[in-house]
């Protein structure tokens, strides 16, 4: 017999329509990217954990920077500082300076404890006594150093290395010291307007220039109209040929 081939074939067509071909479904995006950060692990697993251990240590070492050697110098410095204070005060200056053989001046703190806050104001300190002693080279070199969120000392000390610089005849340098006190913390009136006073009679009378005096005088004026050296500022504009009714 032969077979029925008729038959065979709709069975066959019959087997295929019943037969259901399965399609994936669509990843959702979070499925993507966990994929993605599991694949970057496995490659990158090692580095990522020497890197953090990195860290960690990095950490860890500041930590024991700080608590180890940094506040204990920083309380180092402040003891060392208490004896050239008291001799500063007293107006013993080369021993505030220099020390007195058992305790440091300035000078040592700075070399021993430059990186803390003692060490920071010492130079403010060896700065003013080089200045009154004269070496207004060494003055400037210290003071030049010296930075502080104090605003009132940070203006101070920028008014003193104007006057180091101006000792040097540098001009431009002092002036521009000058202007620096002045402005730095100008809700101080008394000081700040004597500080913008020096600014302008060092401009006039020293750097000879007659337009950065005239300026800084008339801020002087509208600035602090109450202060000493606002209610002269119009006798030195008058020396400088600008009169009161003159526009700015």
């Amino acid at each position: 017999m032969y077979p029925n081939t008729k038959t065979d074939n709709s069975s066959k067509l019959r087997t295929m329509a019943e037969t259901k071909v399965v399609t994936p479904a669509p990843r959702e995006d979070h499925e993507i990217v966990v994929d993605r950060a599991k694949d970057f692990w496995t490659r990158n697993n090692r580095l990522i954990m020497m890197l953090g251990l990195g860290v960690i240590l990095l950490g860890g070492g500041y930590l024991g920077y700080k608590k180890l050697v940094k506040e204990p110098n920083e309380v180092k410095a402040s003891e060392a500082m208490f004896r050239a204070e008291n001799y500063y005060r007293a107006d013993s200056l080369n021993l505030a300076l220099n020390g007195d053989g058992q305790a440091p001046g300035f000078l040592k703190v700075i070399s021993q404890y430059g990186g803390t806050k003692a060490g920071n104001l010492a130079h403010f300190y060896a700065g003013s006594i080089y200045l009154q002693q004269g070496d207004a080279a060494k003055a400037a070199k210290h003071l030049g150093e010296f930075e502080t969120d104090a605003a009132q000392v940070q203006a101070r000390a920028y008014k003193l290395l104007g006057d180091a610089y101006a000792e040097q005849n540098k001009a431009g340098d002092a002036l521009s010291a000058y202007k620096k006190a002045a402005h730095h913390f100008e809700q101080d009136e008394v000081n700040a307007s004597e500080y913008l006073f020096l600014a302008a009679y060092y401009a006039q009378r020293v750097a000879n220039n007659p337009k950065e005096a005239s300026d800084l005088f008339r801020e002087l004026k509208n600035k602090y109209p109450r202060s000493t050296r606002g209610a002269e500022a119009d006798k030195f504009l008058a020396q400088l040929g600008v009169y009161s009714t003159e526009k700015k």
